[in-house]
């Protein structure tokens, strides 16, 4: 099998695509801001590890198997940046379940566009892959996170103690998560 969304995937004020080789500078833009990744897997890169980082992404349009991730770049469709990624996670095809991260710019924080992004992406994983339950992973301590987690309707299951080390320190990991009933039931 082979999932591939038609591109693009547009909200009211995003189009969700795949990564350009031209998104570069933007994504140079917060995947160096020490705000942005305090709290996503990735150390601060400077432009050499982004151009690295975006070939990879480059890959990343579609799923063919468990285990691989979608990966979108979030572009602000007035001004045609890019001012995040959102993330979908195919985790088993047994059990129907996804996975949901993202990152943006600190410039566009408090506006409702990475609750934007990430809402079109469950629409994409409960509605289009056919999931059951898409979760999230939060270190505790990203109340921006939760908050946003808790108004696209997802739930805390989970507070595993000190279960990551985690840039340099153990930390604890936060499970959010919703089923695909609750997303329809919304």
């Amino acid at each position: 099998m082979t999932f591939r969304p038609t591109y693009p995937i547009k909200t009211e004020r995003l189009d969700l695509r795949p990564h350009r080789r031209e998104d570069l500078d933007d994504l140079l833009a917060f995947h160096s801001d020490p705000e942005v990744v305090r709290y996503v897997p990735w150390p601060v890169r400077d432009r050499e590890q982004v151009r690295a980082a975006l070939e990879v992404k480059l890959t990343q349009d579609a799923l063919t198997e468990p285990g691989q991730w979608l990966v979108l770049a979030i572009e602000l469709r007035e001004t045609q940046t890019v001012i995040g990624e959102v993330l979908l996670k195919w985790a088993s095809e047994i059990n129907r379940q996804g996975e949901l991260g993202y990152a943006l710019h600190t410039g566009y924080h408090g506006r409702g566009l990475a609750a934007e992004a990430a809402r079109a992406m469950l629409r994409v994983g409960f509605e289009d892959l056919g999931l059951h339950r898409i979760q999230a992973s939060v270190i505790n301590g990203n109340t921006a996170s939760t908050k946003l987690l808790a108004r696209l309707g997802m739930r805390q299951e989970g507070h595993l103690v000190e279960s990551l080390y985690f840039k340099g320190e153990w930390c604890d990991d936060l499970l959010w998560a919703i089923r695909a009933q609750e997303w329809r039931d919304r």
